[in-house]
């Protein structure tokens, strides 16, 4: 069975198949593939068995990465916590996988990567050329029980008096999709990855996402006596909103921000007959994010990425080492230079 190319933000079969397929998330969708593209310079791709001039279905698109520093592969998706590939026959996506094997060894990528959410990739033999490349948990809130039952399935003492706590001390609450907005967010998240010694995205993407996304794109912000103290972004997709990016002042974790932004959020998602809220991957090793959004009481599940490379490699292993050496040499750096040097590396870490 033929292997078919097709670019998604030229071809107006993926917009529609993405649209209607149930699986689908904001990852698939053209506006987030088009701030990529417009933010990193990566041109997306889709292969599917779908030949051209019929309806499309099935698909797994992926980003060209093309860098000097670290090399050309194929993603699906970069900075993006899930892909799942829309196929549903093991048949099909047998096909594709095959096919990209063929493309990988002709194009000379150094590998191939796929983020589905679910373990069913796990069981697919085509898989065999694919290993696990890294673990994320995964967690994610059912909003459709009422709104007073879900506050009480939350954690007593680190979610619900942290709401209540915030909501007493007079933090007030604003979203929307303004470039005050996103200025606001952007200096809070500046200051979480300088905390955590790390280069903040660049600001570019986060203006391409505003432009792309519209308004399924939403900025909040909680303020104290006026000055903004924490921040998220979350992106709506049919009946899941995904919480991406966050950021806070450190000197007002103890009034509670962060519960009480994600709350008023799940809230507002609630108002809109959103029935799911992703609070987006952690880390196999962050175990202090892991029991922070246990303590919403969602579920989580174990999320694997898959890779295929040119040569076997133990991929699942903690880096922690190297992590702590970039740490050491980014935490030296000014905020001008911290910001710089997020322009110049994410290119290349997608």
């Amino acid at each position: 069975m033929p292997v078919h190319a097709v670019d998604p933000l030229e071809d107006p079969r993926w917009r529609a198949f993405v649209e209607d397929h149930p699986r689908a998330s904001v990852f698939h969708t053209v506006p987030w593939l088009d701030a990529l593209r417009r933010t990193y310079g990566y041109q997306p791709i889709v292969y599917t068995t779908s030949a051209p001039g019929t309806d499309l279905e099935n698909g797994l698109v992926f980003c060209r990465v093309e860098s000097w520093l670290t090399g050309r592969r194929l993603v699906s998706l970069p900075f993006s916590d899930h892909c799942e590939p829309l196929i549903d026959s093991a048949e099909n996506l047998e096909c594709i996988l095959s096919g990209l094997q063929v493309y990988r060894r002709s194009y000379g990528w150094k590998y191939i990567e796929v983020r589905p959410a679910n373990g069913g990739f796990r069981c697919i033999p085509a898989r065999e050329s694919f290993q696990p490349s890294k673990q994320y948990y995964l967690h994610t809130l059912d909003l459709r029980p009422p709104e007073d039952e879900l506050f009480r399935r939350f954690h007593v003492s680190s979610i619900q008096q942290r709401i209540r706590r915030a909501e007493r001390v007079g933090l007030t609450y604003e979203s929307g999709r303004s470039d005050a907005l996103l200025t606001k967010l952007y200096e809070l998240i500046l200051l979480t990855r300088r905390r955590h010694q790390m280069p903040p995205q660049p600001k570019e993407w986060f203006r391409n996402l505003k432009a792309c996304l519209g308004r399924a794109l939403e900025i909040h912000v909680a303020s104290y006596q006026n000055r903004p103290v924490a921040g998220i972004l979350t992106a709506h997709f049919k009946n899941t909103v995904v919480y991406k990016y966050g950021g806070s002042d450190p000197a007002y974790h103890k009034l509670g921000p962060m519960p009480f932004l994600l709350w008023r959020a799940i809230q507002e998602a609630k108002s809109q007959t959103v029935q799911t809220f992703d609070f987006g991957r952690s880390d196999y090793y962050n175990q202090g994010l892991i029991d922070f959004k246990d303590r919403w009481a969602g579920e989580r599940r174990l999320m694997t990425y898959w890779r295929s490379a040119r040569r076997a490699e133990n991929l699942l292993v903690n880096d922690g080492l190297a992590l702590r050496a970039a740490k050491q040499f980014f935490g030296f750096l000014p905020n001008s230079m911290l910001k710089a040097a997020g322009v110049l590396l994410y290119r290349h870490i997608g």
